[in-house]
């Protein structure tokens, strides 16, 4: 990590375990990397200060809980329910007192979920048009009414590529939300996924609520684009297209 960070003038950190129902299964391993991991990497911006120009730490909307407003500002409160979700946390709020400590440049980037080709198959979406393809049942924890901001890969680098070229001081020590602004319940999703891949919704499954399970999150779109002159472009439904036909053709 330390001949990395020597090497480079912008430090964007992604790396973490981010699946919640491994998390609960093996959770060690998520606190060693997303906590003690977050802490190896903004002590070598720290070492590095000042000539590292930006640190863009890449956070996660499970920090929230469930909507406890809708849409929901960088202000709503934090309540982490289940093992992924707080070791986030615990990297956000750790990366927030460096920059309040030792006025290290961060800004955080709170992504909401994330979709589109090349997504690891642990993910409900490539999961269920994997599923779909091989004619196997698409599992739907509890009745799959639990909504997400479902944001597409595109939209969400072109975020990140913003916080890299716009003006340092109008972001640092910012917490920043990526999110469309609009929420899609996981029942709906498997429904389009399967009329178009033309398959039966008799592939649809429902098992028992995962445990730590968030009912609702849709994020606000105005400080993304007051501060960073994003929004994401993408709709969900073109978005789950292109990332149907991407698996339809590996």
């Amino acid at each position: 990590m330390r001949n990395l960070v020597t090497e480079a003038d912008i430090v964007t950190h992604f790396a973490a375990q981010s699946h919640v129902a491994r998390s609960i299964f093996d959770n060690r391993l998520f606190y060693e990397t997303d906590v003690l991991g977050t802490q190896a990497v903004a002590n070598e911006v720290l070492n590095n200060s000042p000539r590292i120009e930006r640190f863009i730490h890449i956070s996660s909307s499970e920090v929230y809980d469930t909507a406890s407003t809708v849409p929901m500002s960088e202000e709503h409160p934090l309540n982490p329910t289940n093992p992924y979700a707080s070791a986030k946390a615990g990297a956000d709020r750790l990366v927030y007192s460096y920059w309040k400590t030792y006025n290290i440049p961060a800004v955080i980037l709170r992504l909401f979920n994330n979709y589109g080709p090349y997504q690891h198959l642990e993910k409900v979406i490539p999961r269920s048009i994997t599923n779909a393809i091989l004619n196997e049942p698409l599992t739907i924890h509890g009745d799959g009414k639990n909504s997400r901001d479902w944001v597409f890969v595109e939209d969400a680098c072109d975020a990140i590529d913003k916080a890299f070229h716009c003006d340092l001081d109008k972001i640092k020590g910012e917490v920043i939300n990526t999110g469309t602004g609009r929420d899609i319940e996981v029942l709906t999703i498997a429904h389009m996924v399967l009329e178009r891949m033309n398959k039966p919704k008799s592939l649809i499954k429902h098992v028992g609520n995962l445990p730590g399970q968030i009912k609702k999150h849709v994020s606000t779109t105005k400080k993304a684009y007051e501060l960073l002159g994003w929004k994401a472009i993408t709709k969900f439904e073109k978005g789950l297209e292109r990332t149907i036909e991407w698996s339809c053709t590996r």
